[in-house]
């Protein structure tokens, strides 16, 4: 099998990796960069945000599974006292598989120009510097002309994310789904949004149009890119999913108990 092992960079998850590697020496794994099978990722979800992104080229191939050598993470959830134990596991190949939802955002420019980006916990949009005014469209009926500081799409495993730090809803990641969530909204005698949360189904689609401004601030989780002559932003949810490794039982909601709940 062919793996790879990705580090935070600080000096605890950089000896870790070295172990890590070690430890796979004596067995017939193969370290890959390139092309691997399995990808163990060691620091936090952060760290494995970056890993999924290196590596989205090749979803439909690779299993990520991560380490955290600071706070227990969504995504990395072994502790680094259990790296040994980590590494027998992969070897024997004892391990289940987790499919997670994706977002895909397709930005459109003038001139018939489009990128297309694809996010693990959400993607944002916030004006480059004037009044964010955007009209938003679902599966292309006019919704709502938004006023504010911008616009959150998360994934149902982002919801934990940025998304709670906005008041949205957290949702379990067998649901295939997005989720939309005001920044700010401006609302009043004149000015009205929704004011809440929306939930959308896989089949749905959320178009965001410029009103005035035409260059945003857009993010794909740890990602922030100035976009200009944007003509519009399509949020759908993806039909590539990520895998995860698992090799034992650790339920959504206890992860979720653990990270906001207990002390």
């Amino acid at each position: 099998m062919k793996y790879a092992v990705t580090s935070r960079g600080d000096e605890k998850s950089n000896l870790l990796r070295l172990k890590m590697i070690g430890y796979f020496d004596d067995f017939d794994m193969v370290y890959d960069e390139s092309e691997p099978e399995i990808v163990i990722s060691i620091g936090g979800d952060g760290t494995l945000l970056a890993a999924f992104h290196d590596y989205q080229h090749r979803l439909d191939k690779v299993t990520f599974v991560g380490i955290h050598t600071g706070h227990l993470g969504f995504y990395a959830d072994w502790r680094p006292s259990e790296a040994e134990k980590l590494v027998f596991a992969i070897v024997e190949g004892k391990y289940d598989t987790a499919a997670y939802p994706l977002l895909k955002t397709t930005i459109k420019y003038g001139g018939n120009k489009e990128k297309v980006y694809l996010a693990l916990n959400e993607s944002t949009i916030k004006s480059s510097g004037g009044p964010f005014v955007v009209d938003v469209a679902i599966n292309d009926a006019h919704f709502e002309r938004f006023r504010g500081d911008g616009l959150c799409m998360s994934t149902p495993s982002g919801t934990t994310a940025y998304n709670k730090a906005l008041g949205g809803a957290l949702m379990h990641p067998s649901i295939e789904a997005m989720q939309l969530t005001e920044m700010a909204s401006i609302n009043n005698r004149v000015y009205r949004t929704i004011g809440s949360p929306l939930i959308l189904p896989k089949h749905h689609s959320v178009t965001l149009k410029p009103v005035n401004d035409k260059d945003f601030q857009v993010s794909m989780d740890h990602l922030s890119i100035l976009h200009r002559d944007v003509r519009e932003i399509r949020y759908d949810v993806a039909q590539q999913k990520v895998m995860f490794a698992r090799f034992r039982s650790f339920p959504f909601w206890k992860r979720v108990h653990d990270s906001f709940i207990e002390e």
